[in-house]
């Protein structure tokens, strides 16, 4: 187990140049089903990093931009109506890969971040009282 761990560390770590220890943070955080919260600069790697892991563990992935002005919705998605059968159909947001870079989670509203933490804890997603679950692995860098 250890030579797949150190061979998985030393694949992102062809493209993410001296985060050695960073990198087997990241592992262990993503393999423990838990999630991780970077504090950078910018320019330090962060997204760099959540792109090689995606690479390296295939994953789906997905950036999520948060600002002032993001709402719940656009995080986890929507019903829309759709006129072809006349009823709401459900479009999932963002948040339905397995692995999503919360990028700026510090500068959006208590709501968006509410719906982000839902996700993270239970790992599942409501909509009009509707418990939608998200893809395995999830794994949330921030």
């Amino acid at each position: 187990m250890r030579g797949v761990i150190q061979e998985t560390v030393d694949l992102v770590g062809q493209i993410v140049l001296g985060k050695e220890r960073q990198i087997k943070l990241a592992v262990a955080c993503l393999l423990s089903e838990g999630h991780l919260l970077i504090e950078d600069m910018p320019g330090m790697g962060k997204t760099t990093l959540a792109h090689a892991l995606g690479k390296v563990f295939n994953l789906s992935y997905n950036r999520i931009q948060f600002t002032s002005d993001i709402l719940p919705a656009d995080i986890i998605g929507a019903p829309v109506f759709d006129k072809e059968n006349s009823q709401f159909v459900f479009h999932e947001g963002p948040i339905f890969n397995q692995l999503i870079l919360a990028d700026e989670i510090n500068r959006t509203t208590p709501k968006s971040q509410s719906a982000l933490l839902e996700a993270m804890e239970e790992r599942q997603v409501t909509v009009d009282g509707d418990s939608r679950p998200l893809p395995e692995p999830f794994f949330v860098i921030a």
